[in-house]
């Protein structure tokens, strides 16, 4: 595979940014095996945008060549009051997390952040050192990274630890491509900042779309909220059923012709087409009649010019998506004690 392919792989959905593309065309062209490093909090029920959508990207990388690595953020986990910060319920669904990434992503490495702060003896010493260059209104302002507002007159001094934990994580891991979703484009930002100050190795950084959640927007600018492991109706989960991802599917937000913000629409793209070389819509003859659509743009194009009404988009998500999450589900084994852990500190 040449360099070409390798950045096509990387680009595609649900890519959002590459900072920069230049600086991953250079990398290419002088190591052919990169690693990569995604950062995740151990909270709760695994779901299409934590785990599909992120394991498909993730595939992405493996297959252009790339070492990647699935960081489990267990004492960020703590930090941010997940969990209860139970630190046995924490070790037990980290386990899950673990298998579910294996069943995703076989190719791709687990590090625990116990287990790489017990080796890296050098890690705290390098905390210490990166957060004499952090103020704390810049901290402040990257709180957002774990769903926290910059204005929170609460927080706790720990969790003014956990934006310079996690980037002295990158560091310590060797990392030369960054991955996350959008929503912790700020902590990459400080890294390409502040690494070079301080001669440490600085990554290209790769932003995946969050899916957005199945509800209707409520921001007042009409933005999706992410799908959410708090909220059962906002997103589709590794442990629903058929009948309940075919049912959400069927409620989901989906307004006739309205491409903005779409979740059924950012699900075909970004999950459905990853895997599905064409999407076959099935329909009566007096709506149409059956269809096939070979990309996401003619699909798109279909559903804003009215030729594909909201319902059999919604029948044909649900249906691909069945197609998807039941070969998961059926092995991944989430036992009952450990559902009803997760589900008590929802």
């Amino acid at each position: 595979m040449d360099i070409t392919e390798k950045i096509e792989l990387i680009e595609r959905p649900p890519t959002e940014e590459i900072v920069t593309h230049e600086e991953l065309l250079e990398l290419f062209k002088t190591n052919s095996s990169p690693k990569h490093y995604i950062g995740l909090e151990i909270s709760g029920f695994l779901h299409l945008g934590s785990l599909i959508s992120t394991g498909f990207k993730i595939n992405d990388f493996i297959k252009a060549g790339v070492k990647c690595t699935v960081f489990l953020a267990d004492w960020h986990t703590i930090i941010n009051d997940k969990l209860g910060g139970n630190w046995e319920t924490i070790e037990k669904v980290s386990k899950y997390y673990q298998d579910a990434f294996k069943l995703v992503c076989p190719n791709v490495e687990i590090v625990l952040g116990s287990k790489l702060y017990e080796e890296k003896t050098e890690y705290w010493a390098n905390l210490v050192k990166f957060t004499k260059h952090m103020s704390i209104a810049r901290t402040m302002r990257t709180l957002t990274i774990m769903g926290r507002s910059e204005d929170d007159t609460k927080i706790d001094v720990a969790k003014l630890l956990y934006p310079a934990m996690q980037a002295v994580d990158i560091h310590s891991l060797g990392v030369d491509i960054a991955h996350a979703g959008m929503d912790q484009r700020k902590i990459h930002m400080l890294v390409r900042e502040i690494f070079p100050k301080m001669g440490w190795k600085v990554p290209v950084a790769v932003h995946h779309k969050l899916l957005p959640g199945l509800t209707k927007p409520a921001n007042a600018n009409g933005e999706s909220t992410k799908m959410s492991k708090s909220d059962p109706n906002s997103g589709v989960f590794i442990h629903n059923s058929d009948d309940e991802i075919r049912t959400k599917i069927k409620k989901a937000w989906c307004e006739e012709a309205n491409i903005q913000n779409n979740p059924l629409l950012e699900i075909s793209k970004n999950v459905i087409f990853h895997e599905f070389n064409e999407i076959n819509v099935e329909r009566p003859e007096k709506f149409g009649g059956n269809m096939t659509y070979a990309n996401y743009n003619q699909l798109e194009s279909d559903f804003a010019e009215k030729k594909l009404h909201p319902t059999d988009l919604k029948q044909t998500v649900g249906e691909y998506l069945v197609k998807v999450i039941s070969p998961i589900r059926e092995k991944l084994n989430l036992s009952e004690e450990l559902f009803n852990a997760i589900k008590k500190n929802y």
